[in-house]
């Protein structure tokens, strides 16, 4: 099996971030986006195909030729719009797993439809399906059809953009019409596929992480660091601080004296932290950051190569 990730969008709802970084290698806990799901396929496939267009070049630096060992290759999105436009024009072999490169998703979940067998898509249950595409299934969660914001109740299974397709996906998808808002879209070719074939709804048992807008940041990095259950210290602690919670301190970093940290906290490699430095709440601090004297971080997220200087206050932020 194959995987292909959609990773071309623009990720406008992200502004002004993905003006210069695109939405799939943004960081969450101190990893990219397409990285968290990564860590939890490549297991299961020969080769990892990413469809990019917007800002490219700056997800083959991230990612690069390989991944854990398996081979990654990179497809250019054509000017066609829509999730179906991203597949149409690839012919694979195998059976393919498709997905969003956006979202994270559950290492157990992704597990489940990679060794599935046969063909299905993950699906969440959500409280107000006329919000979401919903796949409208049988007594045996069989998918007859997928729906956008429908009007009448069908179901609450929500898809979440994983599938596992055989090849027929490929020839599906180049016969899909244009949609009312002028774009392919693969939920069309998903109503052709579950015609022909046996179609089935995973239900999610993991958390699902949608990073659609900024704050959501925030609260994706809030759920691992609430999570984490032990502290991992790579980097150097001086004497003289305090730490009252978990925290992660990667290679090469250092908490300098005075600091103290209240809560679980991320701190990337090589980033130097005080002295005197307060952390609060659920905060990470990136790669190569530097944050001086008497400085105080609530609840925020300080991106890779940043320096807050002495004497700053940053609080439910996202900072470079």
């Amino acid at each position: 099996m194959k995987a292909i990730i959609l990773a071309a969008g623009e990720g406008s709802r992200l502004r002004p971030l993905t003006n210069t970084t695109p939405k799939p290698i943004i960081k969450i806990f101190g990893k990219t986006i397409i990285e968290h799901n990564l860590e939890h396929i490549y297991k299961y496939v020969s080769e990892i195909i990413i469809i990019v267009k917007y800002k490219q070049e700056e997800i083959k630096k991230v990612i690069g030729d390989e991944y854990e060992g398996v081979k990654v290759t990179y497809i250019e999105q054509n000017d066609e719009k829509g999730t179906g436009a991203a597949i149409r024009g690839i012919k694979l072999e195998k059976d393919v797993l498709i997905m969003n490169g956006d979202s994270i998703f559950g290492k157990e979940d992704l597990k489940k439809i990679c060794k599935l067998d046969g063909y299905g898509a993950l699906a969440k249950k959500v409280d107000e399906p006329e919000k979401y595409g919903i796949f409208e299934i049988d007594e045996k969660n069989i998918i007859k059809k997928v729906v956008e914001k429908p009007k009448e109740f069908i179901g609450d299974l929500a898809n979440v953009g994983v599938y596992k397709f055989s090849p027929e996906i490929f020839e599906i998808a180049e016969k899909i019409e244009l949609s009312e808002r002028g774009e392919y879209e693969i939920t069309d070719a998903i109503n052709i596929f579950a015609e022909k074939e046996k179609f089935q709804a995973i239900k999610l048992e993991e958390d699902f992480i949608d990073v659609g807008y900024p704050w959501d940041i925030l609260d994706a990095n809030s759920f691992f660091l609430k999570n984490l259950k032990k502290s991992k210290i790579k980097g150097e602690i001086e004497e003289g601080v305090t730490i009252n919670g978990e925290i992660i301190l990667s290679k090469g970093a250092v908490l300098k004296a005075g600091t103290y940290i209240e809560g679980n906290v991320f701190i990337g490699k090589n980033s130097v932290i005080g002295p005197n430095v307060y952390l609060r709440g659920e905060t990470v601090i990136g790669e190569n950051c530097r944050i001086g004297n008497a400085v105080e971080i609530k609840n925020s997220s300080i991106g890779d190569n940043t320096n807050v200087a002495h004497l700053s206050y940053i609080g439910d932020s996202i900072i470079g």
